[in-house]
């Protein structure tokens, strides 16, 4: 499943909407997916292995592959993506059964992650390392106001289709710890 949803969010990357410097992707979508559906761990690896699958040179990222990613400006979103599946599955994990306002939490908390890591590491990106003096308020227009309200649907519509998927990948996760851990006692 981490492999899956690695593969789902490279696929993401080229469903987009090229915008100036961030283009809208659904990336998101399948990061909200993985919190929701894999929990916090494994969620992470899932977009830990899709990270480094393109920082080995693959060409998994929107605009590419290869470790010199890390200096594009649209970077700070990626790592924004594993920490927002981490803390999406952490939130929903700690609830025995989720409802509906527990997932749109858990993805709306998601977004925020995602902004607050991305936002400042496309300011530094583009003054910084790209020499391309841009102020606060460019930096959100360009990487915040452009996307906010569809990234919002996106995580509403994403929290209610993992409600509906919850309890299969649940019951699915529970039957292999339940193996695993029988394998270790026995």
């Amino acid at each position: 499943m981490i492999a899956m949803f690695a593969a789902l969010t490279a696929i993401g990357a080229f469903i987009k909407i090229p915008l100036p410097v961030v283009p809208f992707t659904l990336q998101i979508v399948v990061v909200f997916l993985a919190g929701c559906l894999l929990g916090s761990r494994n969620g992470f690896y899932s977009q830990l292995v899709y990270i480094g699958v393109g920082l080995v040179g693959l060409p998994v990222f929107t605009q590419g592959g290869g470790f010199t990613y890390v200096l594009q400006p649209t970077f700070g979103y990626l790592i924004g993506f594993a920490l927002a599946a981490y803390v999406i599955g952490f939130i929903i994990e700690r609830i025995e059964n989720p409802t509906k306002k527990h997932f749109i939490g858990a993805t709306i908390t998601g977004l925020i992650i995602i902004y607050v890591v991305a936002i400042p590491y496309l300011y530094i990106a583009l003054n910084f390392w790209l020499d391309m003096k841009s102020s606060w308020s460019h930096v959100f227009v360009i990487g915040f106001f452009s996307s906010i309200i569809a990234d919002v649907c996106l995580a509403i519509t994403s929290a209610l289709l993992a409600e509906r998927m919850y309890k299969v990948f649940h019951s699915a996760r529970t039957v292999n710890i339940s193996h695993v851990e029988g394998e270790k006692i026995g």
